[in-house]
């Protein structure tokens, strides 16, 4: 069993939060529903979505992540022991981000009817849209509060002086605060999170669900060159990777991999939940052997000499 972590909202957080967006897209019904269940036998309860997961993937349009969640909570009957996070704002497709009240007014209730829930137990700004006023949103997360809709919010992607402004709105206009955050984090990419943004959120006491933890599946070691990566369904998200940096990040993983006898999935896991700030990393899989490295992971305790080795490689 996982051990909890408790948020201001006073939602009980797991030490793992587990992505969705495999849903629908990478893994089918019979697999989605296997991890699923497994993830709940692990009590990893907290399954992270989106409204637009997974529009990319061939013959997709959006909602099917929220859609196939929906069918395992109906058919198992099991929300009550189930923490769901899905999101709004970011664009579909062509669109652009959209943050206004109208649009999450829609959206919630879109969301909810795939879910097969009557609420969410926390709604996602997923990227800011600048041309709304944050008071306009916060507003409409106010009234889905209100109405049962929503239990808690949080901001993704948000710029760190966007967010200080919108912790300042709600305190002094009463409304909603955001009190999850989901910044982009993993041993590639360190510079948008760490310092002052990773500061404030610690000051706040804000509870920070960071993703990409695994880097698309490039710090599994899954991929050692772009061509093998080539055709693959990630490889519009992992060739960016494939640098000097990006080699010396897997060579590390693999020298600490021997070390600990475990994957290198289970260390970049386990480096993520070693960082101050981060409340619980969001990692995917889309077979069953992939759930191994979550239960490495959540057993390893990285000396400082292992997390030194990570740190400098991925500088």
């Amino acid at each position: 069993m996982a051990a909890s972590r408790k948020s201001q909202s006073q939602i009980r957080i797991p030490s793992l939060v587990f992505g969705g967006n495999v849903f629908g897209w990478t893994a089918d019904k019979k697999m989605s529903f296997y991890l699923l269940d497994a993830l709940l036998e692990r009590g990893l309860n907290f399954i992270d979505t989106a409204n637009v997961y997974s529009y990319w993937g061939e013959g997709n349009s959006g909602g099917e992540s929220e859609a196939m969640i929906g069918a395992w909570l109906k058919e198992r009957k099991n929300r009550d022991q189930v923490i769901i996070a899905t999101k709004v704002g970011s664009p579909i497709g062509d669109e652009s981000n959209n943050l206004s009240a109208s649009y999450i007014k829609e959206q919630i209730d879109l969301s909810l009817q795939r879910l097969q829930t009557d609420y969410v137990d926390v709604y996602f700004s997923h990227k800011y849209d600048d041309s709304v006023e944050q008071r306009e949103t916060l507003a409409a997360y106010k009234h889905l509060i209100d109405a049962g809709k929503v239990r808690e919010i949080g901001a993704s992607n948000f710029p760190l002086a966007v967010l200080r402004e919108a912790l300042e709105l709600s305190k002094k206009e009463s409304l909603p605060k955001y009190q999850f955050i989901q910044p982009h984090y993993n041993l590639m990419e360190r510079e948008s999170f760490e310092g002052a943004y990773q500061e404030f959120c610690i000051e706040e006491n804000l509870s920070v669900t960071s993703y990409f933890t695994l880097a698309s599946g490039f710090l599994t070691g899954k991929y050692k060159t772009a061509e093998e990566a080539s055709g693959k369904a990630r490889e519009r998200f992992v060739k960016k990777y494939f640098t000097p940096k990006g080699f010396e990040v897997l060579d590390a993983l693999e020298t600490l991999a021997k070390r600990y006898d475990c994957s290198p999935a289970a260390l970049s896991i386990a480096w993520a939940l070693h960082q101050p700030g981060v409340t619980a990393p969001i990692v995917s899989a889309t077979k069953e052997n992939h759930l191994t490295a979550f239960d490495e992971a959540l057993k390893l305790q990285l000396d400082e000499d292992a997390l030194a080795l990570l740190n400098q490689a991925s500088a």
